[in-house]
């Protein structure tokens, strides 16, 4: 099989030197995605265009063609049949035999592009060709404005091509002709869009996760993350860094004022992230923050959170509206990672300010132990994207249970204001109240031989926390989640 790839547009208007470059970066690319599928895969040309010649197996061919839709830089690519060029004459009896069934009852158009120099012109084989088709063919009819069919005929020189089928690619630029990038990844909607943008537009996103759930939580971070490499980007080494964030958070509860919270925890973040980058020489960071989106989010939230780093913040989404998004992540494959992916940001502040000033800001964060931020960025670990289907070894499933018994102690692991708003009262049992940000601390100085059951109201940090305590080796923990009233 062979197939024709068409640039995305936007390559095809650089000037010469960065053309070839592009051009070059995209041919070395898909050679090392497609031998990985295909060994007798092979891609030449240069200029105008790539050419795939794919080996005999259908299977392995249609895995190629799935590759090349997923890759930046193509426009779409065209899957042909080659054959020799004849005269006028030869070219309508090959389409004839050829392309005759496909537009059996249909109307349809004719075009055709050329390279070289001929004793014909473009139009002259529209017209051949199509009053072939229409006279012989059983045609419904040419139509040039609203065709069903369209019969498409490249011309190289002594060569024709007839275009078998068209598949779309996904634009953008090749990868490794811009940047590295450390993006933001927290898993939701936002930030794996985000990334996908960057990898669409040919930068390299390595992701930085700050985890704030234990082993579950990274757990699912990393599937995100290695989908994105393994469909989008497996032509080249991305890393993933994981930041022990639980620290953070809790010195953010513990210390600093409730409204500030929000704009408080980016700021660590990026911190984090600005240190990271260094390490791996990288210039910028991504985030997947849209304007206005959450209270953290306003333009002078924005502004002040900014501040806290040395890098440029790229936010590609920044007017992007919520629907959209989660359109994108649909298209792109990551819809059901981050539909099952708790949002952890939007659970530590209760009436955020949304119009902060820097100075504020810094006053706040004078009672902060930077020295925590200092030992999280130190704690972090390092990973291959290509690694991140390899489950870390350890852990047992956790166990979900829906009533208490008599003896077991009920750890309420929710915010303080949600235990006032909403007490947890269970006949006979044993309640005590251990917010999450302080559970790990807390749970050493427990009675081991009492069971445990950690309670949430959406049973969704009870899990990953009792999934981090299980990896710890606490054996005595399961997940309380009461039947809806």
């Amino acid at each position: 099989m062979k197939l024709i790839i068409k640039f995305f547009p936007e390559i095809t208007i650089k000037s010469r030197q960065v053309r070839k470059r592009f051009v070059a970066q995209l041919k070395a690319n898909l050679k090392r995605l497609l031998r990985d599928i295909d060994p007798d895969a092979r891609v030449n040309g240069n200029w105008d265009s790539l050419e795939v010649n794919l080996g005999a197996d259908p299977a392995l061919q249609q895995r190629c063609i799935e590759r090349l839709k997923n890759t930046p830089g193509i426009a779409h690519c065209h899957e042909v049949h080659e054959y020799p060029l004849g005269t006028l004459d030869e070219l309508a009896e090959l389409c004839v035999a050829t392309l005759g069934e496909q537009v059996r009852g249909k109307w349809f158009s004719v075009r055709c592009k050329r390279v070289g120099t001929h004793d014909f012109s473009s139009q002259d084989v529209g017209i051949k060709v199509g009053s072939a088709l229409n006279q012989r063919c059983g045609a419904a009819g040419v139509s040039l404005k609203a065709p069903e069919v369209v019969v498409q005929i490249e011309i190289r020189n002594e060569r024709v091509f007839l275009i078998q089928a068209r598949h779309q690619g996904m634009g953008g630029f090749p990868l490794g002709t811009m940047e590295p990038v450390l993006s933001l990844l927290s898993g939701g909607f936002d930030s794996t869009v985000a990334s996908y943008q960057m990898l669409q537009r040919g930068l390299l996103p390595h992701f930085v996760f700050f985890n704030l759930g234990g082993r579950a939580h990274e757990l699912g971070v990393r599937q995100v993350a290695h989908y994105l490499w393994e469909r989008y980007a497996a032509s080249h080494r991305l890393r993933f860094v994981s930041v022990p964030f639980e620290g953070v958070v809790a010195e953010i509860l513990q210390n600093v004022e409730n409204s500030q919270m929000g704009v408080v925890l980016k700021r660590m973040m990026l911190r984090a992230a600005d240190r990271v980058a260094y390490r791996l020489n990288i210039d910028a960071l991504v985030t997947g923050e849209a304007i206005a989106q959450v209270a953290s989010q306003t333009l002078p939230n924005l502004s002040v959170i900014d501040n806290a780093a040395e890098r440029f913040v790229i936010r590609p989404l920044i007017t992007t509206a919520k629907l959209d998004i989660i359109d994108t992540a649909r298209r792109i494959g990551t819809l059901e990672f981050s539909s099952s992916m708790p949002e952890y940001c939007g659970v530590i502040s209760v009436g955020p300010a949304i119009r902060t000033t820097l100075a504020k800001v810094e006053e706040v964060e004078a009672c902060f132990d930077f020295d925590v931020l200092k030992e999280a960025v130190q704690n972090a670990s390092y990973s291959d994207c290509s690694e991140l289907d390899q489950v870390p070894e350890g852990g047992a499933e956790v166990e979900v249970v829906s009533t208490a018994l008599t003896g077991q102690v009920v750890l309420d692991i929710r915010p303080p204001d949600e235990q006032e708003a909403r007490p947890l009262t269970l006949d006979g049992i044993e309640v005590k109240p251990v917010p999450f940000y302080s559970l790990s601390s807390a749970f050493a100085t427990l009675d081991d031989s009492r069971a445990y059951l950690l309670y949430c109201e959406k049973g969704v940090m009870s899990h990953l926390h009792a999934q981090y305590l299980l990896d710890s080796g606490h054996g005595n923990v399961r997940v309380l989640r009461l039947p809806k009233q």
